[in-house]
């Protein structure tokens, strides 16, 4: 799902142009983003969705089996038959009968009878059903310059915002020394630092004590 600056998507596959403004990790998100902005009367043709990093995801949904396809064929063929019924029974005049109930039996059958030798002709490799889908790992929003910065500011509500000012975190402040204001010589300059005596200090001899006989 994207949305370019024209209401007609190109012709060729093109390269996507704008400045990423936000980036999620689910389709969903990006997508209640653009609803976000729709609701803030921004200009969403200037806005584009980018998943990358694509991947084909096949969930495995069961077995398959004759029954089974059989089923699923007569209720395909039948919705087609009531299709077909109801527009048969428009252009029906009003003394002809009903085909409604008619075209659902015939196109049921055909449809059963499809799938069935479609099966049989793919059992032996294929013998599950399953979904397929395009999954991206993040889904990027792009916005055309002149709208970015608005549009960063609409998202920061619901977060997600990358790049630009405000995305871009603040810059830490250098922290400077300055010498001291004053007038020459009011500081005079640091000298050479005092000498540092290695030797080592030795205490005084002190006398022996007196012997008690020798005492007055």
């Amino acid at each position: 799902m994207s949305f370019s600056g024209s209401n007609r998507p190109p012709g060729v596959p093109t390269q996507p142009q704008g400045e990423t403004v936000a980036a999620y990790d689910t389709y969903l998100q990006a997508q209640r983003a653009v609803a976000h902005l729709a609701d803030k009367d921004f200009p969403v043709q200037l806005v584009t969705i980018v998943g990358t990093d694509l991947r084909m995801v096949e969930r495995v949904t069961g077995r398959l089996s004759y029954p089974r396809a059989a089923l699923g064929g007569f209720l395909t063929g039948a919705w087609l038959g009531l299709f077909v019924g109801l527009l048969l029974t428009l252009f029906s005049t009003e003394g002809s009968g009903t085909p409604i109930f008619s075209a659902i039996v015939i196109g049921g059958g055909f449809g059963m009878l499809f799938s069935v030798v479609t099966y049989s002709l793919t059992r032996r490799r294929r013998d599950f059903t399953s979904t397929s889908q395009i999954v991206a790992s993040s889904y990027a929003l792009l916005c055309r310059g002149e709208q970015a910065n608005r549009a960063r500011n609409l998202l920061r509500e619901i977060g997600g915002v990358q790049g630009g000012w405000f995305g871009q975190p603040a810059a830490t402040p250098a922290v400077t020394t300055t010498a001291p204001s004053g007038p020459p010589g009011a500081f005079p300059p640091a000298g050479p630092p005092p000498p540092v005596d290695d030797a080592p200090r030795t205490s005084p001899p002190t006398a022996p004590p007196t012997p008690p006989s020798e005492r007055p």
